[in-house]
């Protein structure tokens, strides 16, 4: 299933939110294409209920949809970021959730706030909100997991792929800190018999 097959009233917005990525950085479009995936695999096995899975597909596609408002010299750096640097970095979930917010999709509201609390942790260490536990909307708790998995597991100018076995050595350090400890549980069985399973 696709997202233009279960949104055919907003193919326009899909297409040009896709292109802008793309154009922007080929790696977050291709990222985001994992994570949708991914998350829509942990969100079955999470009994997420089929409406909201193709909310969830949906979110997980656009989720880094605002690093298009990060500068270049940010986005695209080789090297570790500067405090300065990270914290126009911390500011994506919310330019996504601005974007999103203006598209006119239906249920723009409840999609903008999973993407601006994709990155909040469990424990409430995490950004924009300081949100922990429940108060962390459902869908962001399982989109963080796929995120943070395909992103560890993938190459970046500033870092190089990690091995599947080493991503859940760190997965599993971060559980009930960063990480839903009872949807990473669930994860681990998913990611086992996943075609997007690092080596």
């Amino acid at each position: 299933m696709t997202l233009k097959s279960v949104y055919p009233h907003i193919l326009g917005s899909i297409d040009v939110m896709s292109e802008a990525l793309d154009m922007r950085d080929s790696y977050t479009r291709l990222h985001c294409d994992r994570v949708v995936r991914l998350a829509a695999e942990l969100g079955n096995v999470c009994n997420v209920i089929d409406a909201e899975l193709d909310l969830l597909r949906l979110c997980a596609r656009f989720h880094d949809v605002g690093k298009v408002g990060v500068p270049d010299a940010v986005l695209l750096k080789p090297g570790r970021l500067t405090k300065e640097e990270w914290a126009l970095m911390k500011e994506h979930p919310v330019l996504g959730e601005r974007m999103i917010a203006v598209t006119g999709i239906p249920q723009a509201a409840q999609v903008g706030n999973v993407i601006r609390h994709h990155h909040e942790s469990f424990d409430g260490s995490g950004y924009p909100d300081s949100l922990a536990g429940d108060q962390i909307p459902l869908l962001s708790r399982i989109l963080l997991i796929a995120d943070a998995y395909d992103a560890m597991t993938s190459s970046r100018p500033y870092h190089t792929a990690r091995s599947h076995d080493h991503v859940m050595e760190i997965l599993e350090s971060e559980s009930g800190k960063k990480l839903d400890p009872l949807i990473l549980v669930k994860f681990k069985i998913v990611i086992e018999h996943s075609p997007v399973r690092a080596p």
